[in-house]
């Protein structure tokens, strides 16, 4: 567990829990889920020492959940925000899972990365609690940073943070720094949009080249699983968001201007405006899918009545030459031409002006007509 002491001028990271807390700002209590199940009574006991606030059963075993979805719950001492970020510690290879009927499902790697573990927010007056799987690279980038930035003046604004995270000033409540966190991990699936469309588009053409068969049927079906997934998810983390901002619209003091609050409310906006994208992209790829799939039918349905046509037309071509070599197979003694030198000729002569014929009515009615005369019209 860590445990630091953030300030508007500095940050401090606490190596003893038992230790008196510095007076003023406001605390960052870090856990992972298997540090809060391996003792949760003694991780509550130490919470509820450090923050005076007690930590309810159900929230204490939502917290290690590790299949909880999205959502938001507040009592009188806190809010807890449940928001599940993506697992990127996950293989980028394709991964074979399985789905409510235990049949395997081979997931693309593109839509591997969709792979999600919730992360835990209890926001308090004076601290904020976050508990998440282990090795997490977000916290820890996120910790990192902060860090980095008392180390080049405890936050006086003169260093450069290279574009990595907005750290010009160190956060001024429990509130903000839970939000710079969720801006974070939603930019994460942002940053997913170019391989999962570059996936998509490579579906695409595939279902349209119409020299390769497509047999990615599965894969194509899993893909809209995963997009419908999430879907259901980025609908869930702006609930889970909306009832937050709710929740501290409600909490503050009417009638006083409060510009901290302002600021929170404008943060939050623009986070829930990024979940609004993802499920928009979401949503537009889950399109794309459909779209490349009618699309791939009506070409073959396409392909399969110009073959139609063609195998119509040789067959009308033939029939009346069909008819004559019947006729002048039957076993008479006597028949037209059957004893003439020139008999054979007349015949042949005869049906190839069938032929001709027949490919000029044909024609006529336009029943020979090909795409590349289609396009020259």
């Amino acid at each position: 567990m860590e445990i630091f002491h953030i300030t508007p001028s500095c940050i401090t990271q606490l190596a003893d829990p038992n230790a008196q807390m510095p007076p003023g700002g406001f605390l960052w209590i870090d856990a992972t889920h298997e540090e809060v199940t391996a003792d949760t009574q003694a991780w509550r006991d130490a919470i509820e020492r450090m923050t005076n606030v007690h930590v309810y059963d159900l929230h204490l075993t939502d917290a290690i959940n590790l299949n909880h979805p999205s959502y938001f719950d507040s009592t009188q001492e806190y809010a807890m925000v449940v928001f599940r970020k993506l697992a990127l510690d996950g293989s980028s290879d394709a991964r074979i899972d399985t789905d409510a009927a235990g049949q395997s499902r081979k997931i693309p790697p593109a839509l591997t990365k969709l792979a999600t573990r919730p992360v835990t927010f209890m926001l308090m007056e004076g601290a904020l609690v976050t508990v998440h799987a282990s090795q997490s690279r977000t916290i820890e980038g996120v910790r990192a940073r902060l860090l980095e930035q008392r180390a080049r003046g405890n936050g006086n604004g003169n260093g450069n943070n290279n574009g990595n995270l907005h750290v010009a000033r160190l956060p001024s409540s429990p509130a903000e720094l839970m939000l710079r966190l969720l801006n974070v991990m939603v930019d994460q699936y942002l940053a997913l949009r170019q391989p999962l469309s570059g996936q998509i588009d490579r579906w695409q053409r595939a279902l349209l080249n119409p020299r390769s068969r497509f047999n990615d049927w599965m894969a194509l079906l899993d893909a809209r699983v995963e997009l419908r997934k999430l879907d259901h998810l980025c609908e869930g983390q702006r609930d889970a968001l909306q009832e937050l901002r709710d929740y501290l619209v409600d909490t503050q003091d009417e009638g006083a201007p409060n510009r901290g609050m302002d600021l929170l409310l404008v943060r939050i906006n623009d986070v829930m405006e990024h979940i609004t994208r993802v499920l928009t992209h979401a949503q537009r790829m889950e399109a794309s899918i459909e779209s490349a799939v009618q699309i791939h039918f009506s070409a073959m349905a396409h392909r399969t009545s110009e073959i139609m046509r063609t195998l119509t037309v040789i067959t009308a071509l033939f029939m009346p030459l069909t008819l004559i070599t019947g006729i002048f197979g039957m076993n008479f003694d006597e028949m037209p031409l059957l004893k003439d030198a020139l008999g054979f000729w007349i015949t042949i002569g005869l049906m190839g002006v069938i032929v001709a014929g027949l490919l000029l009515f044909f024609h006529r009615k336009r029943y020979l007509e090909d795409k590349a005369t289609d396009e020259h019209r």
